[in-house]
């Protein structure tokens, strides 16, 4: 039996009807995913779409849209570097600085110059806090100014480096780093048996790492074979304590930075004998820093003072003369 002929209207209302049965399972199908109750599992279809797409990491120095959606920056070589001395006050001078909206740094010391070289950039990068565009990144090992090869390396990774020293009247810091050992060796000998070569001619012994730390001018020489002097600031120690806010404007000022940090920031603890923060970074209360900081010294002998003072004399005139300030320790 012949099959009955498709009349010419049927013919021409096929197509739309097909074409719009076509289109409602599509959108059934698409929809089946999204539109359903939450509690339902979505279709292949929606899954599909509904995927999320992997993102590209962000590159250092990417756009401001790829670092915002990263929520955090890149990490960055430091800018500026705080590279001594021991015991002048660089762990209150970071904690200070640190406030600062437009500094981030690094909390513990990498020491990557003097004994971590060897692990490369890409390890003391990774060290790094992340850093927004315009922010600074910081890091501070106290012992970089007085090691040899740490200018050269410092050099070779930014001629543009900032480098920051508190310095501290010698014999003092000597004494607190005295102060220092014995809390943590109590068998350690006596200060004066350190300090002289011979205690009857009142040789003193520059071969204790405590005296040669002391001998700025000596190592300071050392640095400015690879920077010039403008980028390097010297922060006294002394006036860290007695005036936090003057020495803390000069540094943004030196960083380049808006005088943000000001007297409102400090308060003096009597107890400690030092300034401490109203409001530490990333908190709403006071902080001091540790029962580590502002030891009592040991009495001291006052010949062996003194001696030590007209030991350091000239190394501080000649340290005078280089930086173009008096630091008022004689």
């Amino acid at each position: 039996m012949d099959a009955t002929p498709v009349s010419p209207l049927r013919r021409r209302l096929l197509l739309p009807v097909c074409t719009m049965l076509f289109l409602c399972l599509y959108m059934f199908y698409s929809c089946s995913g999204s539109c359903a109750p939450l509690s339902s599992s979505p279709g292949p279809l929606s899954q599909l779409l509904l995927r999320p797409q992997p993102r590209a990491p962000a590159e250092e120095g990417g756009s401001s849209i790829s670092t915002f959606y990263n929520g955090s920056g890149s990490k960055k070589l430091p800018q500026a570097i705080i590279i001594g001395v021991k015991k002048g006050g660089t762990r209150a001078l970071l904690e200070f600085l640190r406030v600062h909206p437009d500094i981030r740094a690094v909390g513990a010391e990498p020491h990557f110059f003097d004994r971590n070289y060897d692990k490369g950039l890409d390890w003391y990068r990774e060290l790094m806090p992340r850093t927004l565009e315009g922010q600074i990144t910081m890091e501070k090992t106290p012992s970089y100014f007085v090691t040899k090869e740490a200018p050269a390396r410092v050099s070779a990774m930014s001629r543009d480096a900032k480098l920051i020293v508190v310095v501290r009247d010698p014999v003092t810091r000597v004494i607190s780093d005295y102060t220092q050992t014995l809390s943590k060796r109590p068998d350690i000998p006596t200060f004066e048996s350190l300090t002289f070569k011979n205690r009857t001619t009142g040789l003193i012994d520059t071969s204790w790492s405590a005296i040669q730390i002391g001998i700025y001018a000596k190592h300071l020489e050392n640095w400015l074979q690879y920077f010039p002097m403008s980028q390097i600031l010297f922060v006294s120690g002394e006036r860290l304590i007695t005036d936090p806010a003057g020495e803390l404007g000069r540094v943004q000022d030196f960083l380049g930075l808006k005088r943000i940090i000001t007297d409102k920031h400090f308060y003096f603890n009597k107890t400690k004998g030092f300034p401490c923060l109203k409001k530490a970074e990333g908190s709403s209360k006071p902080h001091c820093l540790g029962k580590t900081k502002g030891r009592t010294h040991p009495n001291m002998n006052p010949e062996v003072v003194q001696r030590l003072r007209e030991f350091y004399r000239p190394f501080n005139m000649k340290f005078y003369q280089m930086t173009g300030h008096d630091f008022g320790w004689d």
